[in-house]
Order: structure tokens, then sequence, then C-alpha cells
């Protein structure tokens, strides 16, 4: 995985974290299912570049 792979990463996780967070804050469950896409999103990325990772090693 690259640098710039986990720092898009990092910052989708922290984007999804923060819209879940304000969809907390204000009570918008629309906020709240959006952040948490997007953190399942990142994770699933960092996962998929951690399997391209192994078989490259």
């Amino acid at each position: 995985m690259s640098a710039s792979d986990k720092i898009q990463n990092a910052a989708q996780d922290l984007a999804g974290k923060a819209k879940e967070a304000v969809g907390n804050i204000t009570n918008d469950d629309s906020k709240v299912a959006e952040g948490k896409a997007d953190q399942a999103s990142a994770s699933a990325k960092k996962a998929g570049e951690n399997v391209k990772d192994v078989f490259k090693g």
C-alpha cells in the first residue's frame, strides 16, 4: 500500500467519523449512515490493499 493510499483511506475514515458525529449531534440519521458507509469503504480499501501487499512480498 502506497503512502498516498494510506493517507487517502485515513482521510476518508476521518471524514466518515466526522459525518457520523455531526449526524449524532443533529439527530440526522442519513448523515450517520453516510459516515458509517464512508468508514466501511475506507476499511474495505485498506483490507484490499493489505491483501495485495501480502502477495507482493
